[in-house]
């Protein structure tokens, strides 16, 4: 359960233009390593089926229907789509549904995380790119303990409980939690082939008693957008995602509220949570952390923009 703009499989065509502060991505490079492993797929495919292959409409040829409709980064998107589909029939459902404004990563099917292709099922939060840097910020966190324990809560697809334990080396106890009946699919689908488990439910209701007080590294991104903002987030997310990962009550610190009222207790001493926020409300978020006992620090990452507010437990 989050909230922010992203970028198509590493970057996102925007129908229209966000207006919320925090739903601005700038623009970033092509999906490289991805097109690369697609394209070598497409290349073997053609030649078991040269004449399907041959029927596919061009990049130039797709291209030209997504700008139409709008998408900033029609290139891109052409390419993806025309890599990832299976026969010309295909490729025309894909292109259709991307021009009438369902996110890429829905169409696909996946999208790029930290290196990563994460499952994505159509009407799950999409993981945006941004939060890489809660990933990079958690990694900093990580206790010099054996197999710390790891807890992704409102972890959606499980984008970021993977790439954490990714980038331990697979050297991590994981598990992860949601709300979203199906987000807790796809998240079983990403991160149980890492070991990790996944559990459905409220918050850490949805958890077993056992985990309690054991937490190393929690992870909550947590949705921080206004409640009146949500008309001011891009189509995509109001008319394709659920709300429940986008709306964060009045100020946008519900959600976290909740989270900070629990958190001592489930996190182990020296345990950190890390949390994702707008820039403007970090300094009340860091605050609703203090109050609930914990060693509070504020990082951004002015280039992606980011803003990960960090709560250790000493």
């Amino acid at each position: 359960m989050r909230h922010h703009d992203t970028e198509p499989a590493t970057h996102r065509g925007l129908r229209e233009p966000a207006t919320h502060p925090e739903l601005r991505e700038p623009a970033a490079d092509p999906v490289s390593a991805q097109a690369a492993e697609l394209r070598t797929a497409a290349e073997l495919r053609t030649a078991v089926e040269p004449r399907a292959a041959a029927e596919l409409l061009s990049e130039t040829e797709l291209a030209a229907r997504l700008r139409a409709a709008g998408c900033v980064f029609a290139e891109d998107e052409a390419r993806l789509l025309r890599l990832t589909a299976r026969g010309p029939a295909e490729l025309e459902r894909m292109t259709g549904r991307r021009a009438a404004g369902e996110p890429l990563e829905h169409v696909l099917g996946w999208a790029d995380f930290d290196g990563l292709r994460i499952a994505v099922d159509p009407g799950v939060f999409v993981p945006r790119r941004r939060t890489e840097f809660l990933v990079r910020a958690a990694l900093e966190a990580v206790p010099d303990t054996a197999a710390p324990v790891v807890l992704d809560l409102c972890c959606g697809t499980g984008a970021v409980g993977a790439a954490v334990v990714t980038r331990l080396g697979g050297d991590a106890r994981l598990h992860a939690a949601d709300l979203d009946p199906a987000a807790v699919r796809c998240a079983r689908r990403n991160l149980h082939p890492l070991g990790g488990r996944v559990y459905e439910g409220d918050l850490f209701a949805a958890l077993p008693s056992a985990l309690r007080g054991t937490v190393h590294l929690l992870t909550a991104n947590v949705p921080y957008v206004p409640t009146d903002d949500i008309p001011l987030l891009p189509s995509e997310a109001r008319d394709h995602e659920p709300r429940t990962a986008l709306d964060g009550g009045p100020d946008g610190l519900a959600l976290l509220r909740r989270v900070a009222a629990e958190a001592y207790d489930w996190l182990a001493p020296g345990g950190t949570l890390l949390t994702e926020t707008g820039s403007h409300q970090s300094g009340a978020a860091a605050g609703i952390l203090r109050e609930a006992g914990l060693t509070v620090r504020v990082a951004s990452d002015p280039e992606l923009p980011a803003t990960v507010v960090t709560a250790t437990r000493r």
